[in-house]
């Protein structure tokens, strides 16, 4: 186990018009959980696959514990990688598989087979120790590829994109599996993936990222709920958050007083906007334009004349709203997320040092 420090981490490939990571500074501590999420092409695998030797740095360093790890080789850095398509020796038995990097290591036999038996034991995987890869389901694979990271007892685990090879049940079962797994080691780890319900169920530490650059660290339920910009707020939450530019606010007639001067956007999770406007700080006059129904909520899609973008409201149960219905909806002040011209989140609670920060950044850019 081991806190792993990366500081002004830069990549730059060859003939690159542009560096593909900006500038990188990230801790994880020891034990922790941290979540790299954001767009295709954010750099988030990129960022992974150097923490594990496999891709080269440009500038920068990255620390596993008290070394410097930057030319060191993926061997010697003492971490774990689970990759999206296992990676598993297609000739040998699972038990084979598990047994790989300890023989490598020259591990005593005895010790071989205690940490085999252990980590079979624990992932449940006894049965098909005997088995070869090809006979196993996709979540028997993954569950190897965990053991054969197990047993190495690394530093770190490095988790990329581990479950996007599994339907949506699988999915559900191995993220509870991995992060009981984690607890249960308390092995620091990092996990890549571009599904927001395992970025924000599985977290410690949320990253999110975007063109190369870190957008916001923090735990979920900050990233959540105090977004720092509009890309987080948009991209955190499914679905995202309702962007309304001020402009078409005011082509709408809502009333913008009390606003801070500054606002160019204002924000609404799809969960506070309010069916009734009564008693609502602000008003819209809207249309159903499509109803869907997932279960145990609703979500009613909304346009209105003036808005460049629809909403999404987010009811309880199976809302009672078909297309065509008018709407009066209703934008709770408390729950009002407002944003500048460059996108960054105007501070409200000067109290907040979180958010005492951000209100410099926004004063050196204005």
């Amino acid at each position: 186990m081991a806190r792993i420090q990366i500081g002004a981490l830069r990549k730059t490939y060859p003939g690159a018009r542009a560096d593909t990571l900006h500038g990188i500074d990230l801790s994880i501590e020891d034990g922790e959980m941290a979540v790299l999420v954001g767009p295709s092409g954010c750099g988030k695998s990129t960022l992974l696959r150097m923490i594990a030797g496999l891709e080269s740095v440009t500038d920068g360093e990255i620390r596993i514990g008290d070394r410097l790890v930057n030319q060191l080789e993926p061997a010697e850095r003492d971490i774990a990688m689970v990759f999206q398509n296992y990676a598993l020796y297609p000739h040998m038995t699972v038990r084979g598989n598990l047994e790989y990097g300890l023989k490598n290591r020259r591990t005593p036999r005895a010790e071989i087979d205690a940490r085999v038996t252990e980590a079979a034991r624990v992932l449940e995987i006894e049965p098909f120790l005997d088995r070869k890869p090809q006979a196993l389901s996709g979540g028997q694979r993954q569950r190897v590829a965990m053991g054969r990271a197990i047993v190495r007892k690394p530093q770190a685990f490095l988790f990329d994109e581990p479950l996007s090879n599994l339907d949506a049940r699988l999915r559900g079962q191995m993220r509870v599996e991995i992060r009981r797994l984690q607890r249960r080691f308390a092995t620091t780890s990092i996990y890549v993936t571009h599904d927001q319900l395992e970025a924000m169920t599985m977290a410690d530490k949320l990253v999110v990222m975007n063109a190369g650059r870190i957008e916001q660290v923090g735990s979920p339920m900050d990233l959540f709920e105090t977004p720092r910009s509009l890309f987080v707020a948009g991209f955190i939450g499914a679905p995202g958050m309702n962007l309304l530019p001020v402009e078409d606010l005011r082509a709408s007639g809502a009333d913008l007083t009390g606003l801070p001067g500054t606002t160019s956007v204002v924000g609404i999770r799809p969960e506070h906007l309010l069916p009734d406007a009564t008693g609502a700080w602000m008003a819209l006059h809207v249309t159903v334009d499509a109803v869907e129904l997932v279960g145990s909520e609703t979500l009613v899609h909304l346009g209105a004349a003036g808005l460049s973008a629809p909403l999404v409201l987010r009811q309880p149960g199976a809302a009672r709203l078909a297309p065509g219905m008018p709407l009066r909806v209703g934008l709770p002040r408390q729950h009002l997320h407002c944003f500048d011209a460059h996108g960054l989140r105007i501070a409200q609670d000067s109290t907040d040092p979180a958010l005492r920060e951000l209100e410099s950044r926004l004063d050196a850019l204005r």
